[in-house]
């Protein structure tokens, strides 16, 4: 009797730490998948974050301040202060090389200026394609305090992506009219670069990015023979004319002066 009941003490004790074991397995499995998901809405938050609005951003040294500007708010930031603005759309100073914002509400008035000019970091050394002026005036300052610094326009982020030509100067197309495929571009929004295929030839190039702005250019292409039924010439011909681009639908229209020259799908 002694013996039955040390045997069944024991096994009733291996029994317990078993299910202890399975629950502790079973809890451990809940919290990895809780910090999986965890993990995942950390980063789609953290990927949220990154995307904003901004189609420029500039900054300067002696004294550190940065400027942003989207099609709502523009936002110039010092050391110790932080001035904000309702967007106002920009003059065209010369050509269209120069922008000029004028900016007064009752608290400061301030003027930018945007020239397409090589600038030079003075402190990092880093090159950006656009010199920025800019002098503001708040409260009842008589004069201006003035900054110089460099700046970029920021590629809209919705380019990022594969489109297939659907439409070419107004009309749809068909692989027939072309050597092998319909012609597709990969848009590095980015390093401002695209590269794909013309309809004949591979091809690579450059974007020209400003606010409302959007150019193919440095177009190169490989040198293969096409036959002359091949679109590929009218292909580029629309690519390099286009000025202005739409993203509405999973659809990309470029367009120029004249109307729409291509009208593309997105397909990843």
């Amino acid at each position: 009797m002694k013996y039955f009941t040390i045997t069944l003490c024991i096994l009733l004790s291996v029994s317990s730490c078993a299910d202890k074991k399975s629950a502790k397995k079973n809890n451990n499995a809940t919290v990895k998948e809780m910090v999986s998901d965890t993990t995942l809405q950390t980063k789609a938050s953290l990927v949220n974050k990154t995307v904003s609005d901004n189609y420029f951003k500039a900054s300067g040294t002696e004294p550190f301040w940065s400027l942003t500007i989207s099609k709502k708010m523009i936002k110039l930031k010092t050391i110790g202060d932080s001035i904000m603005t309702p967007h106002t759309i920009p003059t065209n100073a010369k050509d269209s090389n120069v922008k000029q914002y004028s900016l007064q509400t009752e608290m400061v008035k301030m003027n930018i200026q945007i020239n397409q000019t090589e600038c030079i970091n003075a402190m990092s050394g880093m090159a950006s394609p656009y010199s920025v002026n800019i002098e503001f005036m708040k409260g009842i300052e008589t004069e201006f305090t003035k900054l110089e610094g460099c700046g970029e326009y920021i590629t809209d982020y919705r380019l990022y992506d594969i489109w297939v030509l659907e439409k070419l100067n107004g009309n749809e197309v068909a692989k027939e009219s072309f050597k092998k495929d319909l012609p597709l571009m990969e848009i590095n929004s980015a390093s401002n670069s695209f590269t794909g295929y013309a309809g004949c030839n591979r091809m690579n190039g450059k974007l020209f990015s400003e606010e409302g702005v959007l150019r193919f250019t440095n177009i190169i292409t490989t040198k293969i023979m096409c036959e002359p039924t091949n679109n590929e010439p009218e292909f580029l011909k629309a690519l390099q004319k286009s000025t202005t681009y739409k993203i509405d639908n999973n659809r990309l229209t470029l367009s120029n002066t004249e109307g729409e020259l291509l009208i593309f799908k997105k397909i990843d």
